[in-house]
């Protein structure tokens, strides 16, 4: 069984290179010594001023929350590829779509913002009293402000050059498995520590992580052979979830394995891997859970204590019950 990783420089042709373009005006100018006075500064090479903010953060929240989105639009179709993001060809229509409604928000906020403008500034001189001559000084104008807020984005296909010319891209495109592997385990193990570590009931709101995931994974299937098989894997956890009501139990158990298998990018290889080989999803969710066959696990015990039996107990000493379930670090 080979783990290695390499994804064929053939998948170009199943890919769209996206590149996503949003600028945001950062309200800060530098500060520099005419805005201290006669006050007495250090000299550059030992320290550098900051930054001053001419506009209040929070009337700019809103074009990064609308970046943000579009990140997170991307990330769960795509995967980071050469500056951007390369997206399968059946996810372009769903991506150009969610980018147009997000620009329509973006344009939208962006002409709420310079409508009041002016307003804003006066508000935050007004909220920073004594301190107006510093904000004053470094005003832009609204044109300024215009040309600085923008949303865009470009999509093209990348087609690789002929001979050595070609070398940086095919090993870009060699690492492409891999990274989706590790962007996977990323997302995962935040929904582990947000959703489902030391939980014994979850609800369906738990499963949108997972969900996506699955999404992203099938539509990238064809970036490496042994993610099919991983989706299979996703799909017999969700098959043993209840259509409503909490998740408790067994099928909470078989989630939280899931997410401890999403979670390690080799973990990931070799159980796809294995399942290439010819086991059952099912089997091989069962064996994120499962304890050992009774006849399989060995009688530890009965190795460190050769001599002890149940007799040696004393008659009132409690007595734990067995757990049902191997831990498999879970709990």
């Amino acid at each position: 069984m080979t783990n290695a990783i390499s994804t064929d420089i053939t998948v170009l042709k199943q890919l769209i290179a996206l590149r996503l373009d949003v600028n945001i005006w950062s309200a800060r100018k530098k500060l520099t010594p005419a805005d201290f006075g006669t006050l007495d500064l250090p000299p550059e090479k030992l320290a550098s001023l900051g930054s001053k903010k001419v506009c209040n953060p929070e009337d700019l929240r809103v074009f990064s929350t609308l970046k943000a989105r579009a990140i997170a639009l991307l990330d769960r179709h795509g995967m980071r590829f050469l500056g951007g993001w390369a997206i399968p060809e059946n996810a372009v229509k769903p991506v150009s779509e969610g980018l147009k409604v997000i620009a329509t928000d973006f344009a939208a906020a962006k002409d709420s913002f310079l409508a009041r403008y002016d307003q804003a500034i006066q508000e935050w001189v007004g909220n920073n009293p004594g301190w107006e001559s510093l904000i004053a000084h470094s005003l832009v104008g609204i044109d300024t402000v215009r040309a600085r807020l923008g949303f865009a984005w470009q999509m093209f296909k990348v087609v690789p050059p002929k001979g050595q010319a070609g070398q940086t891209l095919t090993e870009a495109v060699n690492a492409l498995g891999g990274s989706l592997f590790g962007e996977v385990a990323k997302v995962a193990d935040e929904a582990w520590h947000k959703s489902f570590a030391g939980k014994a009931e979850v609800t369906a709101k738990a499963l949108s992580p997972i969900k996506n995931l699955r999404h992203k994974l099938a539509g990238l299937s064809f970036v490496e052979p042994r993610v099919t098989p991983l989706v299979d894997v996703i799909d017999a956890a969700l098959a043993a979830v209840p259509h409503k009501g909490p998740i408790t139990g067994t099928a909470l158990v078989g989630l939280q394995g899931l997410v401890c298998l999403l979670r390690d990018p080799a973990a990931m290889v070799e159980h796809g891997q294995r399942i290439i080989e010819g086991q059952n999803p099912n089997n091989a969710l069962l064996g994120l859970v499962a304890p050992p066959a009774a006849d399989q696990a060995p009688d530890m015990d009965a190795d460190r204590f050769p001599d002890f039996n149940d007799d040696d107990l004393p008659p009132d000493l409690p007595m734990e019950p067995a757990s049902t379930l191997d831990s498999l670090g879970l709990w």
